[in-house]
């Protein structure tokens, strides 16, 4: 399976409202970056980049960034925000730094989480440890 970033080159003002709310929330971080992950069971990237590349549904040279993932999870200090209704095909990843540029430590990230970026009742959240928030009591 192959994980394929599309991020924006452009200013991302969703990204730069969740800053803004997160901090106004507590949570301390210095930026933030978002990106659609897709997930595609092919095995070959180059042939899997040229067809994305030319989907103008998906990605739009003057304005989108596309990158196939080293690995289909995330990073450290990066959240994949999933529909639990979905296909399961993908995510939001939002990738969160604090103020030295280096990705956040798991407190931080869970607190981001819960504060605002994941709705448990629609989403789940997985992280670099495929710890998973969608149902966090078990008696729910």
């Amino acid at each position: 399976m192959l994980a394929v970033s599309v991020s924006l080159k452009i200013p991302d003002n969703t990204a730069y409202t969740a800053l803004v709310a997160l901090r106004k929330l507590g949570v301390d971080v210095e930026r933030i970056e978002r990106s659609e992950i897709l997930l595609f069971d092919d095995q070959d990237a180059g042939a899997l980049v040229a067809r994305i590349t030319a989907d103008e549904r998906i990605f739009n040279p003057n304005k989108h960034r596309l990158s196939v993932l080293e690995s289909a999870k995330p990073s450290w200090g990066e959240v994949w925000i999933e529909p639990i209704f979905g296909s399961g095909r993908g995510a939001v990843a939002w990738r969160l730094y604090n103020e030295h540029g280096a990705p956040v430590k798991r407190p931080v990230l869970e607190m981001a989480i819960e504060r605002l970026l994941c709705n448990p009742a629609i989403d789940r959240a997985v992280t670099r440890d495929l710890f998973d928030r969608d149902n966090r009591n078990e008696d729910e």
